[in-house]
């Protein structure tokens, strides 16, 4: 499985799972589809902070 940590696994329009910062205490997922990367670094520990299609930013947690 592709890891969520690392930029280069990321692009526009890929279906990801990611956790959104009100939901980081209780690792809820939010499915949707990748608008922007938000992240500039190439990896990063928590995951890569992406926008989705539904505005929703959070870091990636899955990539489908």
């Amino acid at each position: 499985m592709l890891s969520g940590n690392e930029r280069k696994n990321i692009r526009s329009g890929v279906s990801v799972a990611i956790v959104l910062k009100e939901d980081q205490e209780s690792g809820k997922l939010t499915d949707g589809i990748v608008r922007d990367i938000l992240t500039n670094s190439a990896t990063h520990p928590h995951g890569i902070k992406v926008r989705l299609m539904s505005r929703e930013v959070g870091r990636v947690k899955k990539i489908y």
